[in-house]
């Protein structure tokens, strides 16, 4: 059985492939003491990564992922959300996905809906395919020559 800190690293070497598949360069720092898991050079800029691992829910319809770290301190737990000062990005992925969210767009967690509701609802739904890693990118390098 594997444990929460093999599976987290799992996620981040998926998400890292998903950057280096597409040619990007992916550069990691030294040692565990950033509040970003790699960084990404995309059109000669960096953008800081934090990867986060996804579970499923109500039967594959949605999946959601912590938008914190999470820390053991003196025998109690410690959550701590981060900034657009830490990180730019959360990469997950899910059913063999790589996803990209911006950091201003979450909160304490985030899901992200692959399948229609049952009602139909349409607002306030976060939908997984506006977040999939290639439109991201797009959308990424778009904003990167407009800025600079």
């Amino acid at each position: 059985m594997k444990n929460s800190k093999k599976i987290g690293d799992i996620t981040e070497l998926e998400t890292k492939y998903a950057f280096l598949k597409a040619g990007y360069s992916v550069l990691a720092p030294y040692g565990d003491c950033e509040r970003y898991d790699y960084v990404v050079d995309i059109c000669g800029k960096f953008i800081r990564i934090q990867s986060k691992t996804s579970m499923g829910k109500n039967g594959g319809a949605t999946f959601t992922f912590s938008c914190r770290s999470t820390n053991r301190k003196n025998g109690g737990i410690k959550h701590r959300a981060y900034s657009k000062d830490e990180i730019d990005y959360f990469a997950t992925m899910f059913n063999g996905k790589c996803y990209l969210v911006p950091v201003e767009e979450c909160k304490s967690d985030k899901s992200l809906r692959v399948l229609p509701t049952k009602q139909g609802q349409q607002a306030g739904i976060s939908w997984a395919e506006d977040y999939e890693f290639e439109k991201m990118i797009e959308k990424i390098e778009k904003d990167m020559v407009l800025v600079g």
